[in-house]
């Protein structure tokens, strides 16, 4: 079963959202998902989208639920878990083996950790959106981000019990974390509901944790962007995600990249495009103009009557995807420029200037006469 998704993800919401952030998001989703509003193929998708978001809300617009899984993650709100409890073990085999543990225990014991031991659960991934220039994103780079992580309480040096006082040893389950029921010939093994698993009971917990034994804080992580990294692309972090439960691996990290719109360039897979205004002269005579790259400056020829919307391929000076051979083009599409705020003086040279191209006829302008010939047959 795959691990669940971040709730604060699902909504689309930052961690610091506030109720009626989480509210208004909840409510556009609901009415995107909603199953009276999907029918077809897209129905059972949009089914698993609905019931996604209602738990995502159902659990941060609770305070003390929404308290418990910053805290915790899904470890801390799950009803079949709690702290230290969980769905399915690593293995995938967590609910099968519980119900059918006295029958099927040693063929799907790993799924819980040892047979009659304690539930061990795999920690939950994490999400971090980071947001890199155009540049970066190029030619890569090297870069610090704080997360959260988990560090044994000082208070309590990680037991959870209040200073002076000892976890004791669950009488329901006898420190196994597991109780079982008889149903016909069955025997069902449970997650002890009075330890939730963990085999002790915290008769006083830390004032410090709560009895959760860890405390919330901030680490920094070192983190390299590969060059060519396109937008949406993820890079993971192992073992940097919500800790396990009960001994438990940690999950990991997801490192999101988002790419910051550029003033020059736009970006289409490995190719950039940019527009380069050009002067109405320097567009009628031709000439070289310089172009802006990500790796410096270029030329281009301008040939003479060059056209609005003109566009010349630069090849390699797009950028190389991580995953191509050669680096992409760049596009530069030329905009010719209309002169604006003339003088008197400039007035008179333009009106001479047309007076001129009007005696030299069509040729001058080939476009405009396609076009005129085009709109006479229209209305023949």
């Amino acid at each position: 079963m795959a691990a669940k998704r971040d709730y604060y993800e699902v909504l689309g919401v930052a961690r610091n959202a506030s109720d009626d952030d989480i509210k208004k998001a909840y409510r556009k989703l609901a009415m995107k998902y909603h199953p009276d509003r999907n029918q077809g193929d897209e129905a059972k998708k949009a089914e698993e989208k609905f019931k996604e978001a209602k738990e995502a809300y159902e659990m941060l617009s609770d305070p003390q639920k929404r308290a418990a899984y910053d805290q915790f993650g899904h470890a801390g709100v799950d009803p079949n878990m709690g702290m230290g409890r969980g769905g399915p073990g690593p293995d995938g085999f967590g609910g099968f083996a519980e119900a059918f543990g006295d029958i099927f225990g040693d063929l799907f014991g790993a799924a819980g950790g040892r047979r009659g031991g304690k539930q061990v659960y795999r920690g939950s991934d994490l999400s971090y959106a980071m947001e890199i220039t155009l540049e970066e994103a190029a030619h890569g780079k090297e870069t610090q981000i704080r997360i959260p992580s988990w560090d044994n309480c000082e208070t309590c040096h990680g037991s959870g019990a209040k200073p002076g006082t000892s976890p004791k040893t669950c009488p329901s389950c006898g420190g196994s974390g597991t109780v079982h029921l008889r149903q016909g010939f069955f025997s069902i093994q449970q997650t002890c509901p009075h330890c939730h698993g963990s085999g002790k009971i915290i008769p006083e917990p830390c004032p410090s944790c709560g009895g959760a034994g860890k405390i919330k804080k901030q680490k920094t992580l070192e983190v390299k962007i590969p060059a060519g990294i396109n937008e949406g692309m993820r890079i993971r972090s192992a073992g940097n995600g919500e800790p396990g439960t009960n001994g438990g691996p940690p999950g990991d990290l997801y490192i999101e990249i988002r790419i910051k719109p550029h003033d020059v360039f736009e970006r289409d897979g490995d190719d950039l495009h940019c527009t380069v205004p050009v002067g109405l002269t320097t567009a009628a005579l031709g000439g070289t103009i310089e172009v802006p790259t990500l790796g410096g400056k270029a030329e281009i020829e301008l040939p003479e009557g060059t056209q609005h919307g003109k566009t010349f391929r630069l090849r390699g000076k797009g950028i190389k995807g991580l995953r191509s051979s050669y680096p992409g083009d760049l596009y530069c599409h030329i905009a010719v420029e209309t002169p604006v705020k003339l003088t008197e003086h400039q007035k008179k040279l333009l009106r001479e200037l047309d007076e001129s191209f009007r005696k030299g006829g069509d040729r001058h302008s080939p476009n405009a006469k396609s076009w005129t010939d085009r709109v006479k047959d229209l209305f023949k």
